[in-house]
């Protein structure tokens, strides 16, 4: 039986990657997706891939680090479906990776502002709604927040504020009815993993080192997204689920 028929599900970031393969995934279990995100043309993309496989989406245009943009996506969703029961927290940049001398406090800020800033809101605004479904939060964090990588500590920290903010949201929200945890995915092949390490190359390269011998595809996150937002994970609570091929247990 599918795990989500009659669910409203919201991927912020849901129109490429790993966002999109989640996307793909709940609509294919039967949830109703609504993918947010920045570049329209892509996120139509998505939508009409779903809508073609007998699925229903639709598209909002978010970035996450303006507020209103926020608002008015958690608004098209009520909207839209009067509904939300998942909320899949994916949208972030891995900002500028460098040493620590060669960044500034717009480098901070802008990558903050998308990964930290835009998740908690999107938390705040979707909060009343999931208050009513006793609904899901999943939060999308990565493995380098409990690994160093040397001229990352932009993007680690946000990630390890991803983790503190799970774990302290999963306490805060769990007495409304709402369950919080987070996902973080080691080397997956995505455009913005090809990005991290240099190259899609250089991505699958590392990834040789690990005890899975690979990288991992958008495909292994959005399994574990969809297990932490389905009823069969309702005694997982507060926890960081590591998809990783083995690197974090090294």
């Amino acid at each position: 039986m599918k795990r989500f028929v009659d669910k409203v599900v919201l991927v912020t970031g849901g129109n490429v990657g790993i966002g999109r393969a989640a996307a793909l995934a709940f609509a294919a279990e039967g949830a109703k997706v609504v993918i947010s995100a920045r570049r329209e043309v892509e996120g139509v993309a998505v939508v009409k891939e779903i809508q073609k496989a007998g699925g229903t989406a639709s598209y909002v245009r978010t970035d996450v680090a303006v507020e209103a943009d926020v608002v008015g996506a958690i608004a098209h969703t009520i909207k839209t479906y009067g509904q939300l029961d998942v909320l899949f927290n994916n949208a972030g940049i891995e900002g500028k990776n460098a040493p620590i001398a060669d960044l500034t406090t717009a480098d901070f800020d802008q990558v903050f502002g998308v990964n930290v800033r835009g998740l908690w809101l999107a938390i705040r605004e979707a909060l009343p709604h999931l208050k009513k479904t006793r609904g899901v939060i999943v939060n999308n964090s990565s493995v380098v927040a409990d690994i160093g990588f040397a001229g990352t500590t932009l993007y680690s920290a946000t990630k390890g504020a991803v983790h503190a903010l799970t774990r302290a949201a999963a306490i805060e929200l769990m007495k409304e009815g709402v369950r919080v945890n987070a996902v973080a995915p080691g080397p997956i092949e995505t455009d913005m993993g090809a990005r991290f390490f240099g190259s899609l190359d250089n991505l699958r390269g590392f990834a040789q080192t690990l005890p899975a011998g690979s990288s991992g595809q958008p495909a292994d996150i959005a399994a574990a997204v969809l297990y932490l937002a389905s009823p069969e994970s309702r005694f997982v609570v507060g926890q960081i689920l590591t998809v990783d091929g083995g690197l974090s247990a090294q």
